[in-house]
C-alpha cells in the first residue's frame, strides 16, 4: 500500500500566491493525497479565497502568526498521513511531482526526509536560491546548496540529475516521515523562520537517518514571497538562527573554537554591510548577537534536550558527516572564485 501523503501549505497573507499556485497542487496525480492550508492569522483575503475557490482543501486557522517553525508544529500536530510534504505557497508543482518524493521512503526505511529539484519560477531553467539541488553545510556551519553558492545560481544542465544524500532539505518543499517529525520534536519554535529545516535535518542525521535529493521531482519557486531576500529582518533571522542551530547540534569540542570564530566573521559581515551602504543589515547582525547572548542559558538546556531526542530516535551511527564540506565555503567562493560547490570527500 502506498503511503498516505499530506501536503501542508503554511500561509500568511499569501492570497496572491494561493490563487496562482494552489491549482497546480490540487492537480497533483497521487493517491492517497490530502491537502491542508494552515493559515497564520492572515488579514488579507486568503481565507475567503480558500473557502470560495478551493472547497476540496482543508483549512486550518491558527489563532495568531506563529511564524514558519511553530506554525508548522501546530498545524502538523494532529493531521493524518504517513508522509508530510511541507510546501511554500509560492511554489508551482508538476502534476507528477509527488511519486518521486515518495519512492525513497518506500525503498529505504532509513530515509527521513526528501527534497525535490527546486528551480526558479522566474528563470525556469535555473535553480532557485532556497534549496536548489539539495542543501549542504561547510565546516564553519554555513549552509549552501548544490546549484547555488551565495548569490550565484547555476542553470540546470543535468549536472545534478542523480539521486544524492544531502545535509539538509529545503523547507520550501520538504517531504518528511510524519511520525519521525513528531518524535524528533518538530521544528524549534524559537527560530520563528529560517534555518529551522536545517536544524531538523541535522538532528535526523545525528540519529542515523538519511536526507535525500530526488531529481525526478521538480518544482518552481518564486522565492521571497513572504519575506524578501534583501530584508534586514531576514538577515537578523539568518544570523541569529545559524548560531541557534550550531549550539543545538555542533560537537562541544568543535563549538569551543567555532563559536568565537563565527562571532568574528559575523563582525566582518556587519562591517561589509556598512561599507556597502546597508546600515540596516549591520544593525540586524548586532541585534542577532544580542538575541543570541540573551538566549545562551536556554540554548544550553535545549542542547541537552536535543541530545535526548536524537538518542530516542537513533537507528544507527550518526550520518552528520554526509553532505558536509570539511573546508570553508566562504574561502572557496569568495577567495578562490569558484562558482560550483566543492567535491565532498
Amino acid at each position: 500500500m502506498k503511503p498516505a501523503v499530506h501536503v501542508v501549505i503554511l500561509n500568511f497573507n499569501g492570497r496572491e500566491w494561493l490563487e496562482r499556485f494552489l491549482p497546480s497542487v490540487c492537480a497533483s496525480r497521487y493517491e492517497p493525497l490530502s491537502i491542508t492550508v494552515a493559515d497564520n492569522c492572515s488579514d488579507d483575503e486568503s481565507l475567503a479565497l480558500l473557502r470560495e475557490r478551493f472547497p476540496q482543501v482543508r483549512l486550518l486557522c491558527l489563532e495568531r502568526n506563529f511564524g514558519f517553525a511553530e506554525g508548522y508544529n501546530r498545524a502538523l500536530a494532529d493531521l493524518p498521513g504517513d508522509l508530510f510534504v511541507l510546501l511554500n505557497s509560492d511554489v508551482e508543482v508538476h502534476p507528477d511531482w509527488l511519486a518521486p518524493l515518495v519512492w525513497p521512503f518506500i525503498e529505504d526505511p532509513s530515509v527521513a526526509a526528501v527534497q525535490p529539484k527546486i528551480r526558479s519560477f522566474e528563470r525556469p531553467q535555473c535553480f532557485e536560491y532556497a534549496g536548489a539541488a539539495g542543501g549542504l553545510l561547510d565546516a564553519l556551519g554555513y549552509p549552501y546548496c548544490r546549484g547555488r553558492l551565495f548569490e550565484h545560481l547555476e542553470c540546470d544542465e543535468g549536472q545534478y540529475d542523480s539521486p544524492a544524500e544531502i545535509f539538509w532539505a529545503s523547507g520550501a518543499a520538504l517531504a518528511v516521515r510524519a511520525d519521525l517529525f513528531r518524535k524528533m520534536g518538530g521544528f524549534d519554535g524559537d527560530f520563528f523562520a529560517h534555518l529551522e529545516e536545517i536544524d531538523l535535518c541535522w538532528r535526523l542525521k545525528r540519529a542515523g537517518y538519511r536526507v535525500l535529493f530526488s531529481p525526478e521531482s521538480v518544482v518552481w519557486h518564486v522565492g521571497g514571497g513572504t519575506l524578501g531576500y534583501e530584508s534586514p529582518r531576514k538577515t537578523y533571522l539568518n544570523f541569529r538562527n545559524n548560531h541557534f542551530m550550531l549550539w543545538r547540534n555542533e560537537a562541544a569540542r568543535r563549538l569551543a573554537w567555532l563559536f568565537p570564530l563565527r562571532l568574528l566573521l559575523d563582525g566582518v559581515a556587519g562591517l561589509q554591510f556598512l561599507l556597502q551602504g546597508r546600515p540596516a543589515h549591520t544593525w540586524a547582525v548586532i541585534r542577532a548577537h544580542l538575541a543570541l547572548y540573551r538566549s545562551l542559558p536556554g540554548l544550553l538546556r535545549k542542547r541537552r534536550e536535543v541530545r535526548r531526542q536524537v538518542e530516542a530516535c537513533r537507528i544507527g551511527p550518526s550520518r552528520a558527516w554526509k553532505g558536509r564540506y570539511l573546508g570553508s565555503i566562504v574561502w572557496w567562493h569568495f577567495v578562490l572564485g569558484r562558482k560550483q560547490p566543492p567535491p565532498l570527500t
